[in-house]
């Protein structure tokens, strides 16, 4: 009899330490779950220390900075001149030569056309030109002459002023016309870029390189 009560005890007292212990590993469990779920939501290793619901803040791009016009270059004039000559090649402006006076440095161009077509016409020009938001004009092509005038300034410094009329063109019941519109200074501003580049080897700070 005293052997079946000390068994009894025994088995007792292990079942109740066997509670014990797992109600010890189920609190110790609760505690991590409880601390894991106080922890800030991982942002995807973006700076988590930078506000809520933001990416890496890049910023706007600094605009680019406007070229003089007209632009003094420090070389001769005919270095100038010859890359004047260089630079409408590759840009596929043909000199007219019925108008340019090449020896007194003034060139002109034949007139440039944009591409063709009602919605592409419109956004090249709007592109170039300054065009009036209540214009309700029809836009089926576009183009452009630019003159460029080369003045020496003494040996070695030479001024570069470049100049572009802007054109679109209506197709409407009376016939077809070039209406000439105001130039907001994109067609210049590339064309000195483009010589400015070309002279120096470098394009002018703040622009890309020419493609």
């Amino acid at each position: 009899m005293k052997t079946f009560l000390t068994l009894l005890l025994f088995f007792t007292l292990a079942v109740l330490t066997i509670q014990a212990q797992d109600n010890g590993l189920d609190q110790q469990n609760e505690n991590i779950r409880d601390r894991s779920s106080e922890r800030a939501p991982a942002s995807n290793g973006v700076n988590r220390n930078v506000g809520t619901g933001r990416g890496i803040d890049l910023g706007r791009r600094p605009a680019v900075p406007t070229l003089p016009n007209p632009y003094r270059f420090v070389a001769r004039r005919d270095a100038v001149i010859k890359a004047v000559e260089e630079l409408m090649i590759e840009r596929k402006l043909l000199i007219d030569e019925a108008v340019s006076k090449i020896d007194n440095g003034i060139f002109i161009s034949q007139p440039y056309t944009l591409i063709k077509g009602a919605v592409q016409s419109k956004s090249e020009l709007n592109r170039i030109a300054q065009l009036q938001p209540t214009n309700g004009r029809g836009w089926t092509r576009g183009r452009y002459t630019v003159t460029i005038e080369v003045q020496a300034l003494d040996a070695n410094r030479t001024n570069v002023s470049v100049n572009a009329r802007i054109e679109g063109r209506t197709d409407g019941a009376t016939g077809a016309e070039w209406v000439t519109l105001p130039s907001n200074g994109t067609v210049e501003q590339g064309i000195l870029a483009g010589l400015i580049e070309k002279i120096t080897g470098a394009p002018p700070p703040g622009h890309l390189p020419s493609p």
